[in-house]
């Protein structure tokens, strides 16, 4: 039985600790620190069993919520399914929605890792598209391909990750 929120939150300054319960035959604890940019998870553990196994692969599979974007100095919650593309240019990160382009903390990488796999694919060094803003995939001759998303921009599938988007699209064999 879970105690009530109001009784679980205790505020220390820019702390607040909620106490710990259990779920199922986890011991969770959770901590709000307004200091903190981003969530991080330790798990103690006796040893690494089937379900501490199960619990890091479901918290590595978790897809972005809400990523934060900066445009005109004003910080904005992003909806993953809006984006169209992601791209890194001179050193930042850009994510381009229909309502403009928003510069994010984030490395390219660590973006890769957390979106939605299924939705999100690398097709650069540089860029990361919507699978499900792409309106068309533009196979030529040389081997590249161009992607044509929704909101008219252009995209390139540079030839490293050609064979993946193949796959991705049932063209391999």
């Amino acid at each position: 039985n879970q105690p009530s929120v109001a009784n679980r939150l205790q505020r220390r300054g820019a702390l607040s600790i909620i106490e710990s319960w259990e779920v199922q035959s986890l011991e969770v604890e959770i901590k709000i620190d307004k200091t903190r940019g981003q969530p991080r998870v330790i798990v103690e553990t006796a040893s690494i069993t089937e379900e501490v196994q199960n619990l890091v692969q479901r918290l590595s599979q978790t897809p972005f919520q809400v990523l934060a974007g900066a445009k005109d100095g004003k910080l904005t919650a992003l909806d993953p399914s809006e984006l169209f593309r992601i791209y890194a240019s001179g050193g930042s990160v850009y994510a381009v929605t229909a309502k403009g382009t928003y510069a994010l903390r984030l490395r390219l990488y660590e973006l890769e890792e957390q979106l939605d796999k299924g939705q999100f694919v690398r097709i650069s060094n540089s860029e990361i598209i919507n699978l499900k803003k792409a309106a068309q995939f533009d196979l030529n001759l040389a081997g590249t391909i161009q992607v044509k998303l929704a909101n008219g921009d252009t995209a390139w599938v540079s030839r490293r990750y050609v064979p993946k988007i193949k796959q991705i699209l049932g063209l391999s064999r």
